[in-house]
């Protein structure tokens, strides 16, 4: 008899941005997969008893590699328990949902996926803003600045992304937001386009930073925080 995966969205960080679905969900688990992002206050509404397994990536630090994380989740619903891997922000915006979705699947174990609010969402929601505008940014795109090494993506496009009439989120992207602005610079886009470096959001840590995109870059290439972070690029990253 094989158990049953639920995919949760565990947001950004804070409990109360959880969905009810979500919330259900986390209090039926036999055993919850956690990443470093979910875990914390969230991990309190599962049911006594429940397998806390951290399973979670962060850039800089030694993590379970991501065949193995599939592993681990496809050998726990085998023993015929239902089980939650419970994925920040978002699982199906540059969560790798897509790979532990094949391998469930793979292994004949029925799954479900509960969406959730996306760090992008709750990033302009902390600082007061949209994510679009009707004349002035008609158009949100969400990148990632990071490949599987950690560095800048090959074949991004960038004309798309130096459009000063979009706003754009960029995923992962501290460490290598200098060698991206240089780039969207060099195709357009003003040095001087508002930027929002959103760190931490929803938690108690969190910090919000307005800037340019070059200031941005030069902050970025001098000091970094280790906290997670999202930039936002775009004229509505000024605020009103």
């Amino acid at each position: 008899m094989t158990g049953f995966v639920t995919f949760v969205s565990a947001g950004p960080g804070d409990p109360d941005l959880l969905t009810v679905k979500a919330v259900k969900a986390l209090g039926r688990a036999d055993a919850i997969l956690f990443d470093d992002l979910s875990s914390g206050p969230i991990l309190a509404l599962a049911k006594p008893g429940a397998d806390l397994v951290g399973v979670g990536k962060r850039a800089g630090r030694a993590s379970p590699k991501q065949d193995h994380v599939s592993r681990l989740l496809v050998d726990y619903a085998l023993t015929g328990v239902h089980v939650v891997r419970l994925k920040s922000g978002d699982s199906g915006i540059f969560g790798r949902l897509e790979e532990e979705l094949t391998a469930v699947r793979a292994a004949g174990i029925a799954c479900e996926i509960i969406p959730g609010v996306t760090s992008a969402s709750a990033a302009a929601a902390a600082a007061g803003i949209p994510l679009t505008r009707r004349t002035h940014a008609q158009r949100v795109q969400f990148i990632t600045a990071a490949d599987t090494t950690g560095n800048l993506p090959p074949g991004l496009n960038l004309p798309a992304l130096a459009d000063p009439q979009a706003t754009t989120v960029i995923y992962m992207g501290k460490r290598t937001f200098p060698a991206l602005a240089e780039a969207l610079i060099a195709h357009g886009l003003p040095p001087d386009t508002p930027a929002l470096l959103a760190e931490a959001v929803s938690t108690p840590e969190q910090v919000l930073h307005r800037s340019t995109v070059a200031e941005l870059a030069r902050t970025l290439e001098e000091e970094r925080s280790p906290l997670p972070g999202l930039i936002l690029v775009g004229n509505l990253a000024a605020g009103a």
